[in-house]
């Protein structure tokens, strides 16, 4: 699944209309789930308390911002799992580990304690599915709609392409369930890999500062 091959077009999305339209779909997932691909090793999450503090190079300031989210995860899903469904997500790592995803996998990690489902793909394990360039970034939402999520050059969430063909969605299911089961869980791989790395070198570029 080098590329997307569709049998539409799909209905590209700005950034506002791709986040009502993903809600409105999200909680009508069914038994079907939520399946989510991200390939991507680096994004930009401005807005999110936790990144920004890791984005300034506060690591014991970001850490505990995601251990203060223990409780709203608790509580966000159980809301999915009384609304009849699960997420289910395929987190593509490629080693070393860049500082955004040492972040973010504490982040999943304290998700999949509150009860995500989600599984590391390694580099070894790309191969399988990637050719000369990198798979895209799709969510599925049920048996009813797909996207395709897209950022900017730097990382930052810009919008979406909707797909809705039955066939399509189906498809692109499959494939994130195929990968998902040829994965590990990622309280091991995050017990053996992350865990104990010291705090990530944000690059002197990219940090900021605290605004007075």
């Amino acid at each position: 699944m080098p590329s997307l091959q569709t049998e539409s077009q799909g209905q590209r999305l700005g950034l506002q209309d791709y986040s009502e339209d993903f809600e409105r779909h999200f909680w009508r997932s069914g038994s079907e789930g939520f399946w989510k691909l991200e390939r991507r090793q680096s994004f930009r999450e401005p807005g999110v308390a936790s990144w920004e503090a890791f984005h300034r190079g506060d690591w014991a300031g970001a850490l505990a911002l995601i251990e203060g989210q223990r409780g709203h995860y608790e509580d966000y899903l159980q809301r999915i799992r009384t609304s009849g469904f699960a997420l289910h997500r395929v987190r593509c790592v490629e080693e070393p580990l860049s500082p955004y995803l040492q972040w973010e996998l504490h982040l999943l990690h304290l998700k999949a304690q509150c009860g995500e489902d989600t599984r590391v793909l390694s580099k070894d394990g790309l191969l399988r599915y990637e050719d000369q360039s990198p798979l895209p970034e799709i969510v599925v939402l049920g048996s009813s709609v797909m996207y395709e999520v897209l950022y900017d050059d730097s990382g930052e969430l810009v919008g979406g392409i909707r797909f809705d063909d039955p066939r399509d969605v189906s498809r692109y299911r499959r494939a994130i369930q195929e990968m998902h089961r040829s994965g590990e869980p990622l309280d091991g791989f995050f017990s053996r890999r992350v865990a104990s790395l010291p705090p990530p070198a944000v690059p002197a570029g990219q940090r900021r500062t605290a605004h007075p």
